[in-house]
């Protein structure tokens, strides 16, 4: 038993003094350097940025060709996509019964004429009384209508187009009845010499888009020096045209909650064409306002927060608030002095009161 106590002692006295030996190598161990971390000193600038609407191309005029009488097709005198000019022939209905009918109105019309000269030197003579040739005089004038509808309808046969413009779909062929009753027109001209994108804003982007448009000297919208927009066109390409905005609607859709913005663009090579699709760039300015790199920002419960660094090389977090994005961060314009540095990298593993080692 001696033997085992004596053991046990000399144990504890080892293990006692391998703790308190390296008691002071602790105390005397080098502090972790502070990191280096790059830094940005924030300053105000004017920042324009892009917000995108999809939108749908009209031509300048769209137009709808209807015919006006019944008829077959005689003949169809243009191509689907041809460029036209205003008043150039497109259709020609036949016009055979019509052509009697108007061989046969014009027979009544002389009829009653006849009628007319025969008793017109009686009435003056006073052989007859002066209604009969009043009534008379009714009927020529009843058959001269009847003759003149006749022959509108005969020049109505004669379609021609009231635009400039290209020739759409032509949905009809030679020999085909049609009347302005039918389901779908004879064809429709586009003139794309303009070109309209039509788009819609939320209640919200109406109000930030009526924002960025100046004002006149009578506090009503300044269009003609609203700033340029672009067309993104289908293919992903920006269209090398800028676009004028013409038209605002302030009135809101009560079902889609919504309100119609349109921009006009010149389409001198007829890139452009209606019905295609694409995106409207509309530009808005912010002055004096600051850019935060998303690098530079974490998110807690909801909120972008940034690492300010103090005068003495510490840290302390700082909610902002976001105006808009960019392709590289966020737009602040209040809360944020001049000056102000932020940390730019390795922001997730920092926090409240550590000190860094700037890099500009």
């Amino acid at each position: 038993m001696k033997k085992i106590s004596i053991i046990g002692s000399l144990s504890l006295l080892i293990l006692l003094s391998s703790c308190f030996g390296k008691a002071p190598e602790q105390q005397n161990a080098p502090k972790m350097p502070a990191p280096s971390l790059k830094v940005l000193a924030l300053s105000q600038k004017d920042i324009t940025i892009f917000n995108e609407f999809s939108t749908t191309l009209e031509g300048k005029q769209n137009v709808e060709i209807w015919p006006k009488v019944s008829g077959f097709i005689q003949n169809i005198y243009v191509e689907e996509g041809q460029k036209i000019k205003k008043g150039q022939l497109l259709f020609k209905l036949e016009t055979q019964t019509m052509n009697q009918d108007a061989k046969a109105a014009k027979a009544a019309v002389n009829v009653a004429q006849v009628e007319v000269d025969k008793l017109r030197p009686l009435v003056e003579k006073g052989i007859i009384s002066t209604v009969q040739l009043e009534t008379a005089d009714a009927k020529l004038k009843q058959a001269q209508s009847n003759y003149e509808s006749i022959v509108s309808n005969i020049n109505y046969s004669r379609i021609t187009s009231p635009v400039d413009g290209f020739i759409g779909e032509i949905p009809y062929k030679t020999g085909a009845l049609v009347s302005s009753a039918m389901a779908s027109p004879l064809t429709t001209v586009s003139d794309i010499s303009e070109v309209r994108a039509y788009f819609s804003l939320s209640e919200k982007e109406l109000l930030k888009f009526k924002e960025s448009i100046p004002l006149n000297q009578k506090n009503q919208f300044d269009l003609e020096n609203a700033n340029d927009a672009r067309l993104v066109m289908v293919n992903g390409e920006e269209y090398p045209e800028p676009g004028k905005i013409a038209m605002i609607n302030s009135i809101i859709n009560s079902t889609t909650g919504s309100a119609t913005a349109r921009v006009d663009f010149k389409n001198p090579n007829n890139l452009l064409t209606s019905g295609s699709t694409g995106k409207i760039k509309i530009p808005y300015l912010y002055k004096n306002a600051f850019e935060i790199p998303q690098k530079a920002t974490i998110d807690l419960q909801g909120n972008k927060l940034i690492f300010i660094v103090k005068d003495d090389n510490t840290i302390t977090t700082k909610p902002i608030r976001i105006s808009a994005n960019t392709e590289k961060g966020f737009i602040v314009t209040s809360g944020i002095q001049p000056g102000t540095t932020i940390v730019t990298e390795g922001v997730s593993k920092l926090r409240d009161g550590m000190t860094i080692n700037p890099v500009q």
